[in-house]
């Protein structure tokens, strides 16, 4: 692209199509795109930071506490490598911004939720879900504070690879990251590499079309701690899979550590190399579970602190007990009633934080489970297509695309067997017979079984 102008206009572009998102992590609403994100203005671009232009402290805090995250996506989204976004604040009748002395920062590609500094042990909130995840990582950061270096970590030690596992928005980013904050802190001068395995895919397929891999190989096989969120992204995707796990090869025999999260247990990674599942057995794996209602409290409460703002018991209780599975919407709901005091001048009240949870709520709303959905899913893992399912070939991997199609449209949508047959244009008398059998098969088959377990999954939760 040739200017900073264009490269915005197509961040602008992707933020708007998180309009209509399934993630309910990345949506934002059309009130939200209008009032805060498209009010901010591109300024300029050097050293990687993207310099932004809002024309009141108020735009500019209201944005990058509500949109931060989903903002810092769509400037890695559409330049292809991790951006740090600041804003500066201008008047309205200039172009040029204000002399200020802080901005708000984003850093590059590291996280979705709050700056940098924040996302350290002392304010990730323990309890029961997340205790032994907590207790895990801050064994692997001590080693560094002792006095060690990576290369002195026993790679058979039970703590490499250390593996956090459990559902989105429950902590495991920040458990990374807090990671990362303290053996920087102990040691800056190691080679401490954070990415997520989308971003690591994402390098590589560059590396290839520039023909650049000494370079990328260089960046991650010498690294003394490298930490990867989401390594279930490199599932069914060969090249990515040889890749870490040469990388991964590197850095364990070489006794440095590795610390990655997943959504779930390695070894329910469906698509998933053997040989790469094997080497993510040679660790510990911890996992993060839904926090209970105490947890709930202290995490609203902490996130308040950080945000300057006062918050009743009442209104502590009252998001504690409606928000109850996710921790990035508990801190998203903060954030909103911060920045609708701050729009409104008004104290946080029960019937501004009602109103506000039911925003987050209806926001967080999974979309509707259609029939198209399902196959569209089940076609994607199996490899086929839609109209595969639906055609009358018999080739093994349509027919049993076809035949979990039909189970997973009974156990989700409770559909009759002559709608499946409508859905599938099959003879709905064969529908009894076909689900029975995939029944039976998953009884049998572990692999299968996990696999139709992801598929149920990510319908009930995008």
């Amino acid at each position: 692209m040739d200017s900073f102008n264009e490269v915005f206009s197509e961040v602008l572009k992707y933020c708007y199509q998180l309009i209509n998102s399934n993630d309910p992590n990345d949506r934002i609403s059309e009130l939200g795109y209008n009032k805060w994100i498209k009010k901010l203005k591109p300024y300029k671009f050097e050293n990687n930071t993207a310099y932004l232009l809002a024309e009141t402290d108020f735009i500019k805090n209201t944005a990058m506490y509500a949109y931060g995250d989903r903002i810092r996506k769509a400037f890695e989204f559409v330049m292809g490598f991790p951006v740090e976004i600041k804003v500066l604040v201008s008047s309205p009748q200039s172009s040029e911004p204000e002399k200020q002395e802080k901005d708000i920062e984003i850093a590059p590609a590291d996280f979705s939720e709050d700056t940098k500094n924040s996302l350290t042990f002392e304010n990730f909130i323990k309890g029961s879900s997340n205790e032994l995840a907590y207790a895990y990582c801050t064994a692997v950061a001590r080693k560094y504070a002792k006095g060690g270096s990576s290369g002195e970590i026993d790679p058979n030690k039970v703590f490499n690879p250390l593996i956090i596992y459990g559902d989105s928005g429950l902590g495991k980013t920040h458990l990374m990251k807090a990671i990362e904050h303290e053996v920087r802190k102990n040691d800056p001068d190691l080679r401490i590499i954070y990415t997520t395995a989308e971003s690591f895919i994402n390098e590589l397929v560059k590396a290839l079309e520039y023909k650049n891999t000494v370079k990328f190989h260089e960046k991650y096989r010498n690294a003394d701690l490298l930490l990867v969120d989401d390594i279930q992204t490199i599932a069914g995707k060969d090249r990515m899979q040889e890749e870490f796990f040469h990388t991964f090869n590197d850095l364990y025999n070489s006794g440095k550590q590795i610390v990655l999260t997943s959504d779930i247990p390695p070894t329910r990674i469906t698509k998933l190399q053997e040989r790469v599942r094997t080497r993510l057995s040679l660790g510990v794996m911890a996992d993060v579970k839904v926090p209970d209602f105490e947890t709930r409290m202290a995490i609203v409460s902490r996130k308040a602190e950080l945000l300057d703002l006062k918050l009743s018991d009442n209104i502590l209780r009252l998001i504690a007990d409606k928000i109850k599975t996710n921790i990035r919407q508990l801190e998203g709901t903060v954030k909103r009633i911060k920045a609708l005091s701050t729009y409104t001048n008004e104290s946080p009240s029960i019937s501004m934080a009602h109103r506000v949870i039911k925003e987050v709520m209806i926001e967080n709303q999974p979309a509707e489970i259609t029939v198209d959905r399902v196959l569209s899913e089940v076609a994607e893992a199996f490899d086929v297509s839609v109209e595969d399912i639906k055609s009358n070939h018999r080739h093994a991997n349509i027919s049993i695309a076809r035949k979990i199609s039909i189970y997973v449209l009974k156990e989700v949508k409770d559909m009759t067997y002559t709608d499946i047959g409508k859905a599938l244009n099959k003879n709905h008398s064969t529908m009894t017979i076909h689900y029975k059998d995939v029944v039976e098969m998953l009884e049998r088959n572990r692999e299968m079984s996990d696999t139709v377990a992801d598929i149920i999954k990510n319908l009930k939760e995008k």
